[in-house]
């Protein structure tokens, strides 16, 4: 039986797809880019997003063209990417930023045409369908994160098309896991068990500045170090994961363990608390969604019942970083903020940048995501500080209407 068998099973019977068990999203996407992209090829994706991503589509020997984004949402805006440039790349790496789907039947289109892979970053998006469909079942293969939406702080799923194809990554993912010692499993089990305690003893703050104090925090702000210098040399390996091992790992040291009988098991009774999550997760949508923070184009969404962003609700506030330090005290962390976006912090050397960074930068500087759980806390906090609300740049202030017209599920 195949290493995370059970829990891949329980995977596939949510997405009708098949799926390989990985101990995190990060090697699962590192399987689909080493799987359909030759080393040397490029690889169309949002300025928006984790710099661990940006490691992973490196370490798989590719090059990241970035997009011009939605001002709304951060995501890829298939109709702002020049011409010149989709006949360019070789595949294309969707975000579906905090959740909100990215503007898949577009390019799903696009990639048809130009007979190339899309593959779907669904980490932020478990649960989420658009048009009845679920996210992660649009693209060539997909890569789920359990340590999102049911806070396991490990495991994640790559979804693909086929057995044949399944069987084949398994293969793959064997020669690339590092062997687990009970040491690491007990670990990874208490983790998520730990952060629950803190929040249920109201020890945030307390929490979150002793960290700070003795530097236990792998991020000095938002993005990681990116020591250029070494980073420049690990090109010269590529493809190879333990080349870029030392940026992969940040926050996520076990993200190649095999994992033992302990953390599957408690990640099998986790994934069967997923649909009461993403219930909760809903009702704190519905809360955050009617601020005064949150965009017209989530605030429409949500009217028309559209798809909504399920794992952090971007909301727009003026001085978001100082914010993000006075919501401490309101024992509230903000996590999964990505600025300043990839191009201004990678450079040319590593990706190759936008032709348009407006809208990627005023969006990566303006946006609080905002945990649906703790949507009432939060909505207080902000209301105590007096937060005001952000607005782009008259030229992008359009409203996109992005959702059909028919009523769309969660």
């Amino acid at each position: 039986m195949a290493y995370g068998s059970r829990l891949a099973a329980t995977m596939a019977r949510r997405l009708g797809r098949e799926c390989v068990y990985t101990p995190s999203a990060r090697l699962a996407l590192y399987l689909a880019l080493r799987r359909w992209c030759r080393p040397g090829g490029r690889v169309l994706m949002s300025p928006v997003n984790d710099d661990v991503i940006l490691f992973v589509v490196l370490a798989a020997g590719l090059r990241p063209v970035l997009a011009p984004v939605s001002v709304w949402d951060g995501n890829i805006d298939p109709a702002a990417v020049p011409e010149a440039t989709w006949r360019s790349v070789d595949a294309v790496l969707t975000t579906n930023l905090y959740g909100m789907p990215d503007r898949v039947a577009e390019l799903r289109l696009r990639c048809e045409e130009l007979g190339i892979p899309l593959i779907e970053d669904a980490a932020h998006a478990i649960g989420t369908h658009l048009d009845g469909q679920p996210i992660g079942t649009f693209g060539t293969a997909a890569a789920f994160s359990l340590s999102k939406h049911v806070a396991a702080m490990a495991g994640g799923f790559l979804a693909v098309e086929d057995a044949h194809t399944r069987r084949e990554l398994e293969l793959l993912r064997d020669d690339l896991l590092v062997p687990g010692r009970l040491a690491g499993d007990l670990a990874t089990a208490l983790r998520p068990l730990a952060r629950s305690a803190v929040r249920t003893l109201h020890l945030v703050r307390p929490a979150w500045r002793t960290m700070q104090r003795l530097g236990l925090l792998e991020r000095d702000d938002f993005r990681m170090a990116l020591h250029a210098p070494r980073l420049a040399v690990s090109a010269l390996q590529a493809p190879s994961l333990t080349a870029y091992e030392p940026w992969i790992r940040v926050d996520l040291h076990d993200f190649r363990t095999r994992h033992g009988t302990l953390v599957r098991g408690q990640l099998k009774l986790r994934m069967a608390l997923l649909d009461e999550n993403l219930t909760r997760r809903r009702a704190g949508v519905s809360v955050l969604s009617g601020t005064a923070w949150a965009s017209p184009a989530l605030r429409d969404r949500a009217a028309r019942g559209g798809p909504l962003p399920l794992f952090r609700v971007p909301l727009l506030v003026h001085d978001r970083d100082a914010l993000v330090q006075r919501l401490v005290r309101h024992g509230v962390v903000a996590g999964y903020i990505y600025d300043p976006p990839l191009d201004d912090y990678a450079g040319a050397e590593f990706v190759e940048p936008s032709p348009d960074p407006s809208s990627a930068r005023w969006f990566a500087s303006h946006v609080l995501p905002a945990d649906p759980l703790l949507a009432r806390t939060l909505t207080a906090a902000l209301t105590k500080e007096r937060t005001k609300t952000a607005h782009p740049p008259t030229p992008t202030a359009a409203v996109p209407d992005t959702t059909p017209p028919a009523p769309l599920g969660q």
